[in-house]
C-alpha cells in the first residue's frame, strides 16, 4: 500500500533529499571525472559504478517513502472506550496489546503512535522527515539500504577525490580549489 504525507516539512525534505543526489552527481562526473579521466576506461568505470549506487540509493529512498511502515489497522466497528477516557482502569489485554487513546484501537506490543501521522505504527523507531513517513516494521530495510548507499557513495567520491590528486597532483589546477569546495559541500549535506 502506497503512503505519501502531505506534510510541508516532509516534502521539503523530500525534494533536498534528490537535489542533493543529482547535485553529488553533478559534481563528481563534471568537476572530478571530465577533468581527469574523461578519455579513459577507468573513469567510464567509475562513472558507472558511482551513479549505480545512486541509482541504487534514489530507488531504495522511493521505496522508504513510498512503503506502508506498518500502520496498524483501525477496526472496522466503532469501538467504546468511554471507559478509559472516564479514568478507569484498563482492561487486562493479553501479549502485551495495548489501547491507543488517540487512534481508540488495540495495538499490538512495540507499536508506537505517530504523532505526524496520526496512526499507529508497529515496531516504529521513528518519523522521519527525509523519507516524509515512519520508519516501521514494513519498511525499516528500504531506510537502511538508503542510508547505507548515501554512506558508500560518499566514501567512494572521497575516495575518487584522494585518488585523483595521488595519481596526478597537478591535474586540473584550475578546478582543483573548486572541485575541493564543491565535493566537500557535496559530503557535508547530502547526509539525511
Amino acid at each position: 500500500m502506497a503512503v505519501f504525507r502531505g506534510d510541508p516539512c516532509g516534502i521539503i525534505c523530500l525534494i533536498i533529499t534528490y537535489v542533493s543526489l543529482f547535485y553529488a552527481d553533478y559534481v563528481v562526473i563534471r568537476h572530478l571525472m571530465i577533468p581527469s579521466m574523461s578519455n579513459t576506461l577507468w573513469g567510464a568505470f567509475n562513472a558507472v559504478i558511482f551513479n549505480t549506487i545512486l541509482f541504487l540509493a534514489s530507488v531504495s529512498h522511493l521505496r522508504a517513502v513510498l512503503s506502508d511502515p506498518g500502520i496498524v489497522q483501525l477496526p472496522s466497528t466503532g469501538l467504546d472506550f468511554s471507559d478509559l477516557h472516564a479514568g478507569k482502569t484498563m482492561p487486562n489485554l493479553k501479549d502485551g496489546w495495548s489501547v491507543c487513546m488517540k487512534c481508540e484501537a488495540y495495538r499490538p506490543p512495540r507499536a508506537h503512535h505517530c504523532r505526524i501521522c496520526r496512526r499507529c505504527v508497529k515496531k516504529m523507531d521513528h518519523h522521519c522527515p527525509w523519507i516524509n513517513n515512519c520508519v516501521g516494521e514494513l519498511n525499516q530495510k528500504y531506510f537502511v539500504q538508503f542510508l547505507f548507499y548515501i554512506g558508500l557513495s560518499s566514501v567512494y567520491a572521497t575516495t575518487l577525490v584522494i585518488a585523483t590528486w595521488i595519481v596526478d597532483p597537478g591535474i586540473g589546477d584550475k578546478h582543483s580549489r573548486l572541485t575541493t569546495r564543491l565535493i566537500s559541500t557535496k559530503l557535508h549535506t547530502k547526509h539525511p
